[in-house]
């Protein structure tokens, strides 16, 4: 199958929650990208782009490298703006749900399924990580008996938080709109979310970050750090915003392997 003709499987065929429309920016979806073998783990791949679009870098070539590790992937194609807060945290808590009720026939071990996103998307990330359930067993749709708690979750160079000073304003602006609840700025900052029920972690970002500021990936650190959930942080020197593999930055491209031995640590 070539790439372009790669189907999109829709998260919600008879129509997605507050829905606009029918296009494609309407419709909350997940591409498959499935390697041979049964039992592995899958990763659903956030892309970042500010919550106003997905940027093409951080979906399918981080899709393609985790089936070369051996991992089933999935790109997430959630809501973005005009869209705000809940449709993107819902695509996604859907998009985990989803996978883990057709776990069997793709063959994907179903108590391994984890989140990686890209800065707006590593926002998305970590905010599936700590908003979630374990499905509701009453629900007349199966796939929404499912658990939307992830394995593991891998925000990276991500916004974490929604508050000054660190955090990325654009973000903030399309996902909750001006003049946004203080409630829901609290509720969206994620390092303010961690439990000790938080998922396993993989962190990195580069010092230098001009656009999303270290600190994010720090804070989410901290607060992982007193939850004693286990996580790994890796922080390089050098680095622009919006790196994905990082294949023209030698040192920091040095990411993906780090990522692919802690994923095989996390029985993947």
């Amino acid at each position: 199958m070539s790439d372009n003709n790669r189907e999109w499987i829709e998260l919600w065929p008879d129509g997605a929650p507050w829905a606009q429309g029918n296009k494609d920016e309407d419709i909350p979806a997940i591409r498959s990208y499935l390697v041979q073998g049964e039992g592995r783990g899958a990763v659903i791949v956030c892309p970042g782009g500010g919550y106003g679009m997905r940027a093409d870098h951080e979906g399918e070539p981080i899709a393609k490298w985790l089936n070369g590790i051996g991992i089933h992937a999935f790109v997430l194609r959630y809501r973005v703006a005009p869209y705000r807060y809940p449709c993107a945290l819902t695509d996604a808590q859907r998009a985990v749900r989803y996978v883990r009720h057709h776990a069997s026939e793709w063959g994907i071990n179903a108590g391994k399924i984890g989140v990686l996103g890209f800065s707006a998307g590593g926002h998305l990330t970590a905010s599936v990580g700590t908003h979630y359930d374990s499905g509701k067993p009453e629900a007349v749709d199966p796939i929404d008996r499912q658990s939307c708690r992830p394995d593991a979750i891998l925000p990276c160079y991500p916004v974490i938080t929604l508050k000054p000073p660190f955090f990325h304003q654009g973000s903030a602006l399309n996902l909750l709109g001006d003049n946004p609840d203080p409630e829901l700025i609290e509720l969206l900052s994620c390092e303010g979310q961690v439990t000790p029920d938080t998922p396993p972690t993989f962190l990195w970002h580069t010092s230098d970050d001009g656009a999303v500021p270290v600190e994010n990936s720090l804070l989410f650190a901290a607060a992982l750090s007193k939850n004693k959930v286990p996580f790994d942080l890796h922080v390089y020197e050098h680095g622009r915003h919006g790196l994905g593999l990082a294949e023209d930055e030698p040192h920091v491209a040095s990411w993906t392997s780090i990522c692919g031995s802690w994923l095989k640590s996390q029985q993947f």
